[in-house]
């Protein structure tokens, strides 16, 4: 797939208030500092498409961006940052939930796993919720220019023999470098695959 352009619509925090629209939806999401704004930016050429920031928990909105004017990538808030406050994580929760339970157009969401961590309790956790509720979504690593081809592999087969142990089968896994643009057209590939499908809106 070819990107020729990518822009910003609109920042919301209810998926009733996200834009009226049949058109495909795919959301990005992961841990606080995964690389998701740096994904987002890598997928479209857009350098600054997505706000990028050392600082991490940033996103606390629903962002959409309208891709070859056809299709949508939604920026969700990062999740388990453990400096909110209590009050802030139950909110960005909400958002996450909210969306991802009521948005029909969102075709798959995309869960980010920075290749060099171990699996984590709350990424497990999210995605065995994620299956209870029969939300559509594929894995996507991060940052595989932080270890060497042999290490990200060793990385990645565990990760998978982990989810195994819960999961008859596995989702959709794509192996991801912002940085060196590895993976950029497997996964615009998958996307376009999924846009022939019908989207659903109810």
């Amino acid at each position: 797939m070819i990107i020729n352009s990518a822009r910003f619509v609109i920042s919301n925090t209810k998926a009733s208030a996200c834009p009226d629209d049949t058109r495909h939806e795919y959301a990005f999401i992961g841990r606080s500092n995964v690389g998701k704004s740096s994904l987002i930016n890598m997928l479209t050429g857009k350098k600054s498409l997505a706000q990028t920031s050392a600082t991490p928990g940033k996103t606390m909105l629903i962002n959409h961006f309208l891709v070859n004017d056809s299709w949508y990538i939604v920026d969700l808030p990062g999740y388990g940052y453990a400096q909110r406050s209590k009050e802030s994580r139950k909110e960005i929760d909400r958002i996450i939930r909210d969306y991802i339970l009521n948005r029909a157009q969102m075709t798959s969401l995309f869960v980010l796993i920075d290749v060099r961590h171990k699996p984590q309790k709350i990424d497990l956790e999210f995605m065995e919720w994620l299956g209870e509720n029969g939300v559509p979504f594929a894995i996507v690593f991060t940052k595989l220019d932080k270890l060497s081809p042999t290490a990200s592999k060793k990385s990645i087969a565990n990760y998978c023999t982990t989810l195994l142990e819960q999961w008859e089968e596995l989702p959709p896994i794509f192996a991801t470098s912002s940085e060196d643009r590895r993976g950029r057209d497997a996964l615009l590939d998958y996307i376009e695959q999924l846009n022939q499908l019908p989207v659903q809106t109810d």
